[in-house]
């Protein structure tokens, strides 16, 4: 069986076509170099379909759906949980 050459991802509602052993900051640049950016520095932060942070070192997989969040909401809805 033969690897795939892309993998479709979701960023903020948009499709992409990302490398097999991108990573979710990979697949962020992909939408927006400054969000990336911003990701990377800690300011925004990323999160799966149900809301839960997702680290941007983690590998995508096809068919995922991130979303790009600020970080400091997200650190204020780990706070109340």
């Amino acid at each position: 069986m033969t690897e795939p050459t892309t993998l479709r991802v979701f960023v903020n509602g948009k499709a992409f076509a990302a490398s097999p052993g991108a990573t979710v900051l990979d697949a962020v640049r992909l939408l927006d170099a400054a969000e990336a950016d911003a990701v990377a520095a800690g300011t925004r932060a990323v999160t799966d379909s149900r809301g839960l942070p997702v680290a941007p070192e983690t590998p995508v997989t096809g068919g995922a759906v991130l979303r790009i969040v600020s970080a400091r909401a997200l650190r204020a809805n780990e706070d109340e949980a």
